[in-house]
């Protein structure tokens, strides 16, 4: 455990570091104040603490934990429990996602309470939840990704053009956060052990691609949301 704490902690010093030189850099060549640079210098130390703690809790409970439901979920012989429990993890998941929650408080502050902050959230994790269930149904039946992606993405295409122009920008803007530290995890480990179990199916050809299927549902969630508006 202390050598993957070390290797955590200096994996989030070399992504975090190079940021934070170039901001400090634009700060002093801009010339803000000594006070907004002890402001950015504490919080970049809370970020470093934080993502170390928060990737230690990733390794150690969500991946396994994430891996052993997969490889359990098959064993109960019933599809509809299948497609319940990734629905519940992916859904719940989202709902946990501190970038879903940054983008849904920037659009809150923008909109002037236009745009439900609530109801966002709500949209993007039942999209999210949707087509990670769709996307077991594909690791179950075999059916190739390229089709899902394209069907998908057809329609996303097709919506674009009925739906307010607002919505349509925060549409794609959701599919991005979706694939954030919370929600990555916890899909990509559930697509790993459930195919882990299926024994003619290949891990890397099936069990990945659950994250591109999954940022599809925001977009039409929200792409709806504008529809519907």
């Amino acid at each position: 455990m202390i050598q993957d704490f070390k290797e955590t902690f200096r994996e989030v010093v070399q992504a975090v570091l190079p940021l934070t030189a170039a901001v400090l850099l634009i700060m002093l060549i801009i010339g803000l104040n000594s006070g907004m640079f002890l402001s950015f210098f504490t919080g970049a130390i809370m970020v470093i603490a934080g993502m170390v703690f928060f990737l230690m809790g990733v390794k150690l409970g969500m991946l396994p934990i994430g891996e052993s439901i997969g490889s359990e979920l098959p064993k109960h012989n019933s599809l509809i429990f299948i497609v319940g429990v990734a629905f519940l993890l992916s859904f719940m998941a989202t709902l946990a996602e501190p970038d879903v929650r940054v983008l849904s408080t920037m659009i809150d502050s923008v909109s002037e309470n236009g745009i439900s902050r609530n109801v966002l959230i709500l949209s993007i994790a039942l999209g999210v939840g949707f087509f990670v269930s769709v996307s077991m149904l594909r690791i179950v039946y075999g059916v190739p990704i390229k089709y899902l992606l394209t069907a998908g993405y057809l329609i996303v295409i097709t919506l674009s053009f009925f739906t307010k122009p607002e919505y349509l920008a925060i549409a794609f803007d959701a599919g991005g956060v979706t694939t954030g530290p919370m929600t990555v995890p916890v899909i990509l480990a559930l697509g790993i052990g459930v195919v882990s179990v299926l024994g003619e199916k290949s891990e890397l050809s099936e069990g990945f691609g659950l994250i591109g299927l999954a940022s599809i549902g925001p977009i039409l969630s929200v792409m709806l949301m504008g529809v519907l508006a």
